[in-house]
């Protein structure tokens, strides 16, 4: 099932959202938008299903608010590709700003199976 690019870059937006300021159960969060056995390579580490789950609670603790412009997804079939820069804010002030280059690969149901990423933190 083909996502159009509007979608996923809505995805980009809501996701991370969730990630900082959601309520819901971490897992929740996580089962939403990716299948059960996702692989997310970023800057050459490796997070599983489990890894995803365990990495919204540090984010949550640290960061106080998120924003993500998208600049770019294309999308082909079941393949897409998007370029985009979170901004955040910081629990004690600090900004970061990340730009982030990320080609992915959909599950039939639409959701995420394997990410591959390449970021850079931007000056602020």
């Amino acid at each position: 099932m083909p996502l159009p690019a509007d979608d996923f870059a809505a995805y980009l937006r809501t996701y991370a959202t969730e990630m900082v300021s959601g309520d819901a159960d971490p897992s929740t969060v996580v089962g939403r938008y990716h299948t059960p056995d996702v692989e997310w390579v970023s800057d050459g580490n490796r997070l599983d299903r489990d890894r995803l789950v365990a990495h919204i609670a540090p984010v949550r603790r640290n960061a106080r608010d998120v924003r993500v412009d998208v600049h770019e997804v294309v999308t082909a079939g079941e393949h897409l590709a998007a370029r985009y820069t979170l901004h955040a804010t910081m629990r004690k002030g600090s900004r970061v700003e990340i730009d982030s280059y990320l080609f992915g690969t959909l599950a039939t149901d639409g959701r995420l199976r394997r990410v591959d990423q390449i970021t850079r933190t931007l000056p602020v």
